[in-house]
């Protein structure tokens, strides 16, 4: 196995068209993903996927709360955006599109599980009291490297890239697999800033298969 693996955030229904929190055009990223799936098994890279998976009381909905949808407000002391309730366990919206390449994931990580605290990261919850069981299992196969790509980037790929940058890996973020909520509307491309400045490398599809070996 090489050192290197394509870490697909969030690719999940409730993200997608009819979605609970569609992203616009989120479905666009699956073809991009299963593209990459292919790459990677062509060259030895495993593919892993995170995904959302909160309990039906999560405290990050907005029901709980008796607010409207993408009300700024705090949860456990930590700044919130309260959402609409979105991939809750064991539900068709928290699964996986059904295009996505699934078998070929080598494995899955949830996240959000604690109904105290939102975990955009797929590596911490927001406010990095409980690790994953991501960085573990990188570090056991000796992943070094991380592609990213997922949904959404000014949320869940955003953290993830910069947590897994903070915890030593190498990352390159595949653009054009990842679409963002924009609740205001530069949200994505200050993600993306916020990412390269912290040392990631991005990338289009295109861009990648070209230059890399």
């Amino acid at each position: 196995m090489a050192n290197r693996a394509l870490l697909l955030v969030d690719l999940q229904n409730d993200f997608c068209a009819g979605g609970a929190l569609a992203v616009p055009e989120g479905d666009s990223t699956v073809d991009i993903a299963n593209r990459l799936i292919t790459w990677c098994q062509s060259r030895g890279d495993v593919a892993i996927a995170s995904q959302d998976w909160h309990p039906a009381n999560h405290g990050s909905f907005a029901r709980q709360h008796q607010v409207e949808p993408y009300t700024q407000g705090q949860l456990d002391g930590l700044p919130q955006t309260f959402w609409p309730e979105h991939c809750v366990q064991h539900s068709e919206g928290a699964a996986l599109h059904p295009l996505l390449n699934q078998k070929a994931l080598a494995a899955t990580f949830h996240k959000g599980e604690n109904p105290l605290v939102d975990s955009y990261s797929a590596f911490f919850d927001n406010g990095r009291r409980q690790k994953t069981n991501l960085d573990d299992w990188l570090r056991t196969h000796s992943i070094t490297e991380l592609i990213i790509m997922g949904l959404a980037t000014d949320y869940c790929v955003k953290f993830t890239v910069l947590d897994a940058l903070q915890l030593g890996y190498s990352v390159s973020v595949i653009t054009d697999g990842c679409r963002g909520v924009n609740i205001e509307p530069q949200d994505s491309a200050q993600a993306f800033m916020d990412m390269a400045a912290a040392g990631a490398t991005l990338y289009t599809l295109a861009d990648w298969e070209e230059t890399q070996p």
